[in-house]
């Protein structure tokens, strides 16, 4: 089995030829590693290679994906005796003691582990640029970024080396290299996967894992491996009735979906962005689903400050963490970092209480906009990837440089115009993702669009909570109707 032969297959492809002895094991771990050795001098995808390992299996065991290649992220889905770096030198030292939920049901489902892909310092930024492993670039075009966080991810995905590997979602991590690398990202409800043993929830329950696949039946079959609570966690949400891979069997009813393509910051969207949204929803109407122009009515900055904030906490605290069991100090974490450390230790608590009650208001009004509509349809981002260094600028650094000197002097900067500034600053490439991490609910991106250049274009469409069938069946109506699978020829690595 050659390298090209192996990417024809998607994970759920591959499984049933091993299955049914058409494939072995063995051909198919050789195949992936032989691609990964190939293109990973270039796009810097995997940060953890741990092949030899992955060679020494030649039996498939039981599981719906037995055989199959797959590549953990390094952030969360820890394994036991293996690194989890998040990304940042501060956590060089970091050994998962016990696989987490995530990679316990990876295994079991049969998933052969080629190791672990990159992620910009803690996942803080839509680019996967760490000053640990250096740049990720995308495989349509290496001058430019796979997106972030799961930036890793979504570059060894588009470019072949497994069909399928594992993302989160904080902030737009799933969606937004989904959408940069041409493939299938599906950020779940909270509470829809299992954050244990190690936490209860990730980002105060902003965050969500699943995989970024090039199909949208491998996305499906992954969430019915790995839905449904762990003892102790917080809350539990009710299973579907049919699994989620047997639901793409079965159209979508028609449905009501609001559109838009204005940012939420009030910040640029590029046309192509836009021209992605409207061609989706020409489509969608030609199927049969009623659309229409209509937004959520939220307080886009108000959604941009609290998301802030929550990056303030998260960010001090995984610091403080880093130099308590590690023996990390400032030195080991990058300028952004430590500066967003010092925002989240100058911000008083009763603030952050009241940002993180104010998800409460976007969920209403989201909630409310569901009352009369099943989806809407926006764009994935706001602008296409950039290119690699282009937001390490020295206005950029001057502007943290800034921002820490004034909080040294005493100064409460998260309450002045600066912080909204930062807010925009940092979010405006990607407006759309982070309703859907306050709120909790479920959003794909879906690959409908490519530029005259080559380069993919995502369109983001979300649900209420919960609603993660919908989502999916008429991901693979667009699929069908649209189809993306033969694009990856493109990719000339």
């Amino acid at each position: 089995m050659d390298s090209h032969e192996y990417r024809q297959f998607d994970a759920v492809g591959l499984a049933q030829a091993i299955r049914a002895g058409d494939l072995s094991v063995r051909e198919v771990t050789e195949a992936a590693i032989e691609r990964a050795e190939a293109v990973n001098p270039t796009l810097n995808a995997i940060c953890h290679e741990r092949f030899g390992r992955a060679q020494s299996r030649t039996e498939a065991g039981d599981g719906p994906f037995a055989g199959v290649p797959f590549l953990c992220k390094d952030l969360a889905q820890e394994e036991a005796g293996e690194p989890c770096t998040m990304g940042s030198r501060g956590l060089l030292k970091q050994v998962a003691d016990v696989d987490s939920a995530y990679v316990a049901r990876a295994k079991a489902a049969g998933l052969t582990i080629l190791g672990r892909t990159t992620t910009p310092e803690l996942g803080l930024k839509a680019v996967t640029e760490s000053r640990l492993w250096g740049p990720t670039r995308n495989p349509w075009d290496t001058d430019r970024t796979p997106g972030g966080s799961s930036g890793g991810s979504g570059a060894a995905v588009a470019a072949g080396v497994v069909p399928m590997a594992g993302a989160n979602d904080g902030g737009g991590s799933i969606r937004i290299p989904a959408a940069y690398n041409g493939l299938f990202g599906l950020k779940p409800s909270r509470g829809r996967l299992s954050a244990g043993p190690q936490n209860g929830e990730y980002w105060t329950g902003a965050s969500a894992d699943l995989v970024v696949s090039r199909t949208v039946r491998d996305s499906a079959a992954m969430l019915d491996v790995l839905a449904g609570p762990e003892p102790g966690d917080p809350f539990a949400i009710p299973m579907p009735e049919t699994s989620w891979f047997d639901a793409l069997s079965d159209a979508p009813r028609p449905l009501r979906i609001g559109v838009f393509t204005a940012s939420p910051y009030g910040t640029d969207v590029a046309p192509e962005c836009i021209d992605a949204v409207e061609n989706t929803a020409r489509t969608l109407e030609a199927l049969g689903h009623h659309v229409e122009y209509a937004q959520p009515e939220i307080d886009g900055q108000a959604l941009a400050r609290c998301y802030l904030g929550l990056y303030f906490g998260e960010v001090s605290a995984i610091i403080d963490r880093a130099e308590e069991r590690f023996g990390a100090s400032d030195a080991d974490f990058e300028l952004d970092t430590r500066l967003i450390g010092m925002l989240g230790r100058s911000l008083p608590l009763p603030d952050y209480v009241r940002m993180r009650q104010q998800w409460n208001d976007f969920a209403r009004a989201l909630g409310q906009f569901f009352g009369t509509r099943d989806l809407y349809l926006c764009p994935t981002t706001g602008q296409g990837p950039a290119r690699i260094g282009e937001l390490d600028t020295p206005g950029a650094l001057r502007f943290a440089e800034r921002l820490m000197l004034m909080l040294r002097a005493g100064k409460l900067v998260h309450r002045s115009g600066l912080v909204d500034h930062m807010a925009m600053d940092s979010l405006a490439r990607t407006p759309f993702t982070q309703l859907a991490n306050l709120t909790g609910t479920p959003a794909m991106s879906v690959p409908t669009h490519w530029t005259a250049d080559g380069l993919p274009v995502g369109v983001q469409l979300g649900a209420a909570h919960g609603q993660e069938t919908v989502l999916l069946q008429l991901a693979a109506q667009l699929e069908q109707a649209m189809p993306w699978s033969h694009r990856y020829e493109a990719i000339g690595l």
